[in-house]
């Protein structure tokens, strides 16, 4: 179904890629810090885990609903001067937070400004950071870029947060703070060094901001390929997100009765991901939109099996196949709007893509939790069902099936 040719040069060899991805890296590696001081910092200041929800949804709600003016303004103004202004916000709200813990002056409600800051700041970032990556690679180094940025976070969150979690112990959580506001810096400094994208004359005519937004929505539209796999993304983000991690850990506890189970569960999905995004960075690919219906169709009877299985082994297998396949498309279809996209639309469209990812994880995680109550095996055969509904849809448009 698919042949590897010669693969280009490293994006590694690119001196301004090398440069991004150093800062990046190190940057993800403070986040870590970040991802494991904040909630800590919460339960200890209340001791309320409904707190601790609330300000994590404080953080989601504005990363979901300004994701299409972030990817708007992307293609307005420069993507690397809004990911500047994104990390400087960053840095002042950690900065913040880690001296009025120092000072002994921090109240609850700045920890929701600082996730709500975090979110807005997201919304801008996210959008602007995957504009901005097709103009320092070429399109064909752009599967091998996309994985090495991803499969960085995945590293940073699997190796870096038992040492934060060691560091807290004995330094405290405004010294882990601290360290996530230093790390901003480094991909701050990157930044600088880099030149700005060119702009097309189209971008800078546009003045209304609303009206940009909707001709993002509209070129997504009239486009079967993009429109077709946009909603084949959507669905495998809704089909997966919750039942993974609710359903996983409602298995663990149910079939297996440990910790220690959901915990080699766990590791089976962020092995699978790590796996499956290293293959999409390393093979070039052709018929690639066979392939790419073939790998989520395989992703839908994963998931269907999910509540089938009662053997510890025998899930982690369909677990680590499930999640190998999910970023191994994941990587592959960024990349392809990548190439595909004009460059004046470049941000609109990715920041569709990511509202539809970013705002359909906490309902389905919500309605997962609902589902299991009535039936496990039920909401896996459900969702399992959805994917390949959507892949059958998807097949069924011929410039989806023709996709190189």
């Amino acid at each position: 179904m698919s042949e590897t040719a010669a693969s280009p040069l490293h994006p590694l060899r690119n001196s301004a890629f090398r440069l991004l991805w150093a800062g990046n890296t190190i940057s993800a590696i403070g986040d870590q810090f970040y991802f494991v001081a904040l909630p800590w910092l919460i339960l200890q200041v209340t001791g309320s885990s409904v707190v601790l929800g609330t300000i994590t949804m404080t953080a989601a709600i504005p990363r979901a609903a300004f994701m299409l003016v972030g990817g708007a303004l992307s293609d307005r103004f420069s993507p690397r001067r809004i990911m500047i202004v994104a990390a400087w916000s960053r840095v002042v709200a950690v900065a913040g937070i880690s001296t009025l813990i120092w000072t002994h002056s921090l109240r609850v409600w700045q920890l929701y400004v600082l996730g709500f800051c975090f979110g807005v700041a997201d919304a801008f970032a996210n959008p602007a950071a995957e504009t901005y990556l097709p103009s320092l690679v070429t399109l064909e180094q752009l599967p091998s870029a996309n994985s090495l940025f991803q499969s960085s976070t995945l590293l940073s969150s699997l190796v870096a947060p038992a040492p934060a979690g060691i560091f807290i112990k004995a330094f405290g959580t405004a010294p882990a703070l601290f360290i996530d506001a230093v790390s901003f810096l480094f991909i701050i400094g990157a930044l600088w060094r880099l030149p700005d994208p060119p702009q097309s004359t189209e971008s800078r005519a546009q003045n209304n901001l609303i009206e940009s937004i909707v001709d993002g929505l509209r070129y997504v539209r009239s486009d079967p390929a993009i429109a077709s796999l946009m909603v084949l993304v959507a669905v495998l983000n809704f089909a997966i997100s919750g039942p993974a991690v609710i359903g996983v850990a409602f298995i663990a506890k149910t079939k297996f009765g440990s910790a220690s189970s959901f915990g080699l569960l766990m590791s089976a999905l962020a092995a699978g991901s790590l796996v499956g995004m290293l293959s999409a960075g390393l093979l070039k690919l052709r018929r690639r939109g066979r392939l790419l219906l073939a790998v989520s169709a395989a992703i839908g009877v994963c998931v269907g099996l999910l509540g089938q299985i009662d053997r510890m082994t025998w899930l982690a297998i369909v677990l680590f196949l499930m999640s190998c396949a999910a970023a191994f498309i994941n990587i592959q279809l960024i990349s392809w709007f990548q190439q595909r996209v004009e460059p004046a639309l470049m941000g609109r469209v990715l920041s569709v893509l990511m509202f539809a990812v970013a705002g359909l994880t906490p309902i389905s995680m919500a309605i997962a939790g609902l589902a299991i109550r009535r039936s496990l095996p039920g909401m896996f055969l459900i969702a399992g069902s959805m994917v390949l509904l959507v892949t059958l849809l998807a097949a069924m448009h011929r410039p989806v099936r023709e996709i190189e």
